[in-house]
């Protein structure tokens, strides 16, 4: 699923790809946003973890999962 983060004084936002459900990725950003944790910390389907200063957030946009695509063929 893609997740998108908006970083306050940032132009440009942060993409990723989870295979955390949306659920577990809403938990950890309101875990971070309501003070339970002092870094947003979300890791990637290629292992690679990204982390964002919880006070820095400015928007998390959740999006719908995606089934992978086989073949050359556009649709």
């Amino acid at each position: 699923m893609e997740v998108k983060i908006g970083v306050q004084h940032t132009p440009r936002e942060i993409v990723l790809e989870s295979g955390l459900s949306a659920a577990d990725v809403e938990s950890a950003v309101a875990d971070a946003l309501g003070g339970k944790a002092q870094l947003l910390s979300l890791t990637d389907e290629k292992g690679r973890k990204v982390l964002v200063p919880a006070d820095r957030i400015a928007y998390v946009e959740i999006g719908e999962p995606t089934a992978r695509r086989v073949g050359f063929g556009a649709l």
